[in-house]
């Protein structure tokens, strides 16, 4: 496998994982070879997320058929993800954000990891931690709210129960939240989308006054443990996780440009 279908597989991951979403919400959204658009739509301002696969010849043309789609769609905000970082979507009044690693890691077992859930540790600085798979609706609230809070989603704040993520994400195939706990106390989560090729990770995050007990480290390692350990892992990383991630063995395979539309800049537009 090489370097570019690494990027690849992470690629198709992010848009099958946004486009799962969309069929749960009853979200619209388009495919066309090398683009994915989701067109969320809790609310009219909501953000659409926009997700380029495969690279392109002509970044004019690319950027010629996002603007028609932002103006069919009525987008006011939107994140688009451009891993070969050749798009200019200032004028669509885009802001670009920093640069941030597409990071993949390829199959193998996860040192430390057990086979056995829940798994259970000793937490950084005293406590017990353990870490489960969310496999009903309650407990799937607690991961959404841990991300909502923990990663965190302003958009989605106050949190809302299944707003973000509706409990019926857990009839989808592939697709797994994990919840860590000290002490009992919720701690972190994270949500991994196996699409048959790789498994994303999703929106790893730790509550405020929870971090640096290890959460999310065990957290994480459980997840790459029991979703799909034979597939590749692939994620984005932030830089306050990304030393994390290569701890664990993922390998940065490119980085990725991400351009945000804000509502003000909409608006003044």
């Amino acid at each position: 496998m090489n370097t570019n279908s690494r990027l690849e597989r992470a690629n198709d991951n992010a848009a099958a994982f946004w486009l799962a979403q969309a069929r749960v919400h009853g979200w619209q959204s388009r495919t066309r070879p090398g683009l994915t658009a989701v067109r969320c739509a809790r609310t009219p301002d909501d953000a659409h997320r926009i997700v380029v696969t495969r690279p392109y010849d002509e970044p004019a043309a690319v950027e010629q058929e996002l603007a028609e789609l932002m103006a069919d769609w009525s987008t006011i905000r939107c994140t688009v993800e451009d891993p070969y970082d050749g798009l200019d979507l200032t004028g669509l009044g885009a802001t670009r954000m920093p640069l941030m690693p597409v990071m993949v890691r390829d199959p193998g077992p996860v040192e430390g990891a057990t086979t056995d859930l829940p798994v259970v540790s000793e937490a950084h600085g005293g406590g017990v931690l353990t870490v489960d798979e969310a496999r009903d609706g309650d407990s799937f609230a607690l991961v959404e709210r841990t991300i909502v809070e923990g990663f965190p989603l302003p958009a989605r704040q106050p949190w809302v129960r299944g707003e973000a993520l509706p409990e019926r994400l857990l009839d989808v195939p592939g697709w797994r939240g994990w919840l860590g706990r000290v002490d009992g106390a919720v701690a972190g989560t994270c949500l991994t989308y196996d699409d048959g090729q790789a498994t994303g990770v999703y929106w790893v995050a730790t509550l405020p006054d929870r971090r640096g007990r290890g959460a999310a480290r065990a957290v994480l390692r459980t997840a790459l443990a029991h979703a799909h350990p034979d597939r590749p892992a692939t994620l984005v990383a932030t830089a306050l996780g990304e030393p994390l991630y290569r701890k664990l063995g993922f390998v940065e395979q490119a980085r990725t440009c991400w351009w945000t539309r804000t509502a003000a800049v909409a608006a003044t537009a």
